[in-house]
């Protein structure tokens, strides 16, 4: 059936650290070793199941399942991203290459792929959880991950499930905070004006924290609007080596505060060639530089509640439903996938919407009566 050794030379091998190797003939009748087992059990288990497929698989299919698992996370995870062709850059797919160009292969790249194990999977997870990645983004990594390994499965990379009885992530919703229009004014004077810019973007146009820093005089297409695209600048950010071309795109309301603010930002500090407003000295503002931008605002002007920057986000949601703009137009300028996403969320922003129908339907009965 094949071997097994160790190949380090200490004097009690069983009970040494090093791992396991083992030796045996393919389908295909040629001799190959495979290391990287940590105990005899490992690579006694692999021997077995090498054995059992040899015997219920045509030599020529188990060979391509074979080569198939010996390549890496990262080798595989670059041949499977070009096949979804359901993922737009500007959505998901964006969100799809941060997690494995910034999470995935960083922490899996080598390892091939009929290592992976569900326990080699719960030990990504409790890195992600120790590195201190927030609970939504894991879940979102993780999701990434899993359809990476159970594609790999599907084509026979693995004898075993590899993400078999291992839970995501829970991600509980935090508490959705809005700075009142008081607060939001002096954290406006207290800001410097690279920041301020960035929150005016939010609270005006409803964009995230990294949309904002992208802010761009070329996306302003009329007066009132402003295109929100892919944006080369986040796939540099988040490793990318190659920005989209093009791509989808949503459009969101420009107030005239907030592209004043732009045309006096741009009046005095340029943008660079490609129309972006907000720099730093290696270049386009990154989040380390909102990080510390953001640190000092809130030390000098603490926000009650725990409100925090994504709570200029939410000021835009809860001005917009406010003042009785439709929730669907609402979800769509702020790029949430469903409506449902918008309504879990700020449900709680509309809490007179019930009773205010009840009066005006009360007035219609009335009137037709």
């Amino acid at each position: 059936m094949g071997s097994f050794f160790k190949e380090c030379g200490c004097s009690r091998p069983t009970r040494c650290p090093h791992p396991y190797t083992i030796r045996f003939r393919d389908a295909l009748g040629k001799q190959r070793e495979e290391a990287g087992f940590g105990t005899q059990d490992d690579a006694v288990e692999c021997l077995t199941q090498i054995y059992a497929e040899k015997k219920k698989t045509a030599p020529s299919v188990a060979e391509v399942r074979r080569e198939l698992g010996q390549q890496t996370v990262e080798e595989y995870a670059k041949q499977w991203r070009p096949r979804q062709r359901r993922m737009t850059e500007y959505s998901t797919g964006w969100h799809v290459d941060s997690s494995i160009n910034v999470h995935i292969v960083p922490r899996l790249d080598s390892r091939k792929l009929n290592s992976v194990t569900p326990i080699v999977v719960e030990r990504f997870l409790d890195e992600l959880e120790v590195d201190g990645v927030g609970r939504g983004n894991q879940v979102n990594i993780f999701r990434t991950l899993k359809a990476i390994l159970r594609d790999a499965y599907g084509k026979g990379a693995m004898a075993d499930d590899p993400v078999k009885g291992v839970q995501e992530p829970e991600y509980v919703r935090r508490k959705v905070v809005i700075p009142p229009l008081a607060y939001l004014k002096k954290a406006l004077a207290a800001a410097d004006e690279h920041l301020a810019l960035e929150i005016v973007m939010m609270v005006g146009c409803g964009l995230r924290n990294g949309k904002a820093r992208a802010v761009n005089v070329n996306n302003v297409v009329a007066d009132d609007v402003y295109r929100v695209r892919a944006d080369p600048l986040q796939h540099a950010q988040a490793g990318e080596a190659e920005a989209p071309q093009g791509g989808e795109f949503r459009e969101v309301p420009l107030p005239r505060s907030v592209r004043e603010a732009m045309e006096r930002y741009e009046e005095k500090h340029g943008a660079t060639k490609d129309g972006y407003l907000l720099r730093g000295p290696s270049g386009y503002c990154t989040e380390p530089m909102e990080r510390r931008r953001v640190r000092k605002l809130f030390k000098e002007l603490p926000a009650a509640d725990g409100a925090g920057m994504y709570g200029f986000r939410h000021y835009f949601a809860s001005n917009a439903l406010g003042n009785g703009i439709p929730i669907t137009d609402v979800a769509e300028w702020m790029g949430h996938k469903s409506i449902e996403e918008t309504y879990r969320t700020y449900r709680h922003l509309m809490p007179g919407s019930i009773t205010k129908a009840a009066r005006i339907l009360d007035a219609g009965l009335w009137e037709a009566a």
